[in-house]
């Protein structure tokens, strides 16, 4: 569910809402979350559920933490056979052979007349066995038949009668000198691929060229390494999916991207549905293997998905729901902002749950945490890289919590973007990648850790020291003659709007 932007449910008590402060000013006040590190168990695993709920002691992971838990809680998928219809961008696990000579038979390359010898020649049925100086009708694909040693197309055919009235075939019309030639317009058997002949090698990612030519070759699957069914549970009784939303109503800003966004990170959009805040609801969709969810493929989920109920209110029953069903809490919060509260747990079955918060921004940074990490590992992918862009301001210190910001590139300099507040999307509509904001800040033009969007281009590579904007003249910079324009980084964050 979307929460009032005006409030933040995400924020430690005493620190200030989150927003677009911090950079160039005030940290928060207050104790922040503790110290990362210290969790009670000093493991990667948070605990059990059961004592997540019961309000436990317990320390919220560091973002690298929880990023490299999360990869490492997951087994990569077993490969196994896919149906063609749904092995697009899939990555082949074995190669895909001929399972015979390709084509397999001698068939015609036109349509027309398949002749044995020189002409004239005597029609007969077709397929019947071509005695020399007789032809059978044939199309395109056709079999040759036994006895055929070229094809003599249409137009350059002639029908016509010898001297008893019957039917004889000529060349004619627009035929060439010497036409037929031996094995002219006929299609070997083999000439594409004899039996047992690789045709795509283990490793590549599908394309429909490589589905049509399994297809070409007899297959009806193929072999492809195995790849997360993800099922979305989204959450919250005033949430509207169409139309404006009145006072009190939110308008879902899950179902219209977080699908797609599943997709771009490797898994398989296993559909979605929707429940209210009541605990029987959350309990029975995180029960449920195989619901019946409209346009969900047949296949279980790897990993249950859901929207909101990861704070400590009474409305909020995921880690309830959790222990109840005998599951673990492998990440039970994350010292970062937006997106503090994500949750990652295992149920005994096997399936991952994990629990975004609700408000849209603080959940596509938990996604990108979190859930970006677990999706690669289940789809036999590396960790999703980080890179480092120079930063185009500074952005003062905020202890204890990384801070996750969606930036746009200005002259190789990143600068974060206005409208990021955790229930805001404006801002990262427009970004360019995330900066991922160390607790003790940012200088100017210091190159500071980054990511890139699932639906954005890669983070540029980056260059040797910060990036230095073009020098220009006095008068365009507005420097008095004789006095040289100021050099070093540049403070763009003034410029974006």
């Amino acid at each position: 569910m979307t929460a009032e932007p005006q409030s933040d449910p995400e924020a430690p008590p005493g620190s200030e809402a989150e927003g677009p402060a911090g950079i160039a000013g005030p940290g928060p006040t207050g104790p922040g979350p503790t110290e990362p590190g210290t969790t009670d168990s000093g493991a990667v695993q948070a605990g059990t559920a059961e004592a997540g709920h019961a309000g436990q002691h317990h320390a919220a992971h560091t973002w690298e933490e929880a990023r490299q838990a999360a990869f490492d809680a997951a087994t990569p998928i077993p490969p196994g056979p896919v149906a063609l219809r749904i092995a697009l961008d899939r990555k082949l696990d074995q190669d895909i052979v001929a399972l015979q000579d390709m084509p397999h038979y001698a068939s015609s390359a036109m349509d027309g007349w398949v002749v044995n010898g020189s002409g004239p020649w005597i029609p007969v049925e077709p397929g019947t066995r071509l005695a020399p100086h007789q032809a059978s009708p044939i199309a395109t694909g056709g079999l040759i038949p036994a006895g055929g040693k070229a094809v003599l197309r249409t137009e350059s055919a002639v029908l016509g009668q010898d001297d008893e009235g019957l039917p004889l075939l000529m060349t004619g019309g627009k035929a060439r000198p010497g036409e037929p030639r031996a094995g002219e317009h006929i299609r070997k058997a083999g000439e594409e691929a004899l039996e047992g002949d690789i045709l795509v090698k283990a490793g590549v990612e599908l394309n429909p060229a490589h589905l049509a030519l399994a297809a070409l070759a007899g297959y009806d699957d193929v072999q492809v390494q195995g790849k997360p069914v993800v099922r979305l549970v989204l959450t919250g009784s005033e949430v509207v999916e169409r139309g404006t939303p009145a006072p009190g109503q939110v308008r879902d800003t899950f179902g219209p991207q977080l699908p797609d966004v599943v997709a771009m990170l490797g898994g398989i959009p296993g559909g979605q549905q929707r429940i209210g805040d009541s605990y029987d609801e959350w309990l029975s969709a995180l029960e449920d293997v195989l619901p019946d969810v409209p346009d969900a493929p047949d296949l279980p989920a790897d990993v249950v998905i859901t929207t909101g109920g990861t704070g400590r209110s009474g409305t909020d029953h995921l880690r309830r729901a959790v222990a109840e069903l005998g599951g673990r809490l492998i990440i039970d919060g994350v010292a970062m902002r937006p997106g503090h509260p994500a949750v990652l747990a295992e149920l005994p079955d096997g399936r991952f749950v994990l629990g975004l918060p609700g408000n849209p921004l603080a959940a596509m940074m938990a996604l990108s945490t979190v859930g970006a990490p677990l999706l690669a590992a289940l789809g036999h992918r590396p960790m999703p890289a980080v890179e480092e862009v120079p930063c185009g301001t500074m952005i003062e210190p905020d202890p204890g919590r990384t801070r996750l910001m969606p930036f746009r590139l200005l002259y190789g300099m990143a600068s974060p973007a206005q409208h990021t507040g955790p229930g805001m999307m404006r801002g990262l509509a427009a970004a360019d990648g995330v900066l991922v904001v160390p607790p003790h800040g940012v200088q100017l033009g210091e190159p500071v850790p980054a990511f890139a969007l699932p639906w954005g281009p890669p983070i540029p590579p980056t260059q040797d020291g910060p990036a230095k904007a073009k020098p220009r003249s006095a008068a365009r910079t507005g420097q008095p003659k004789g006095k040289p324009a100021p050099s070093g980084p540049v403070d763009w964050s003034a410029l974006l709007g």
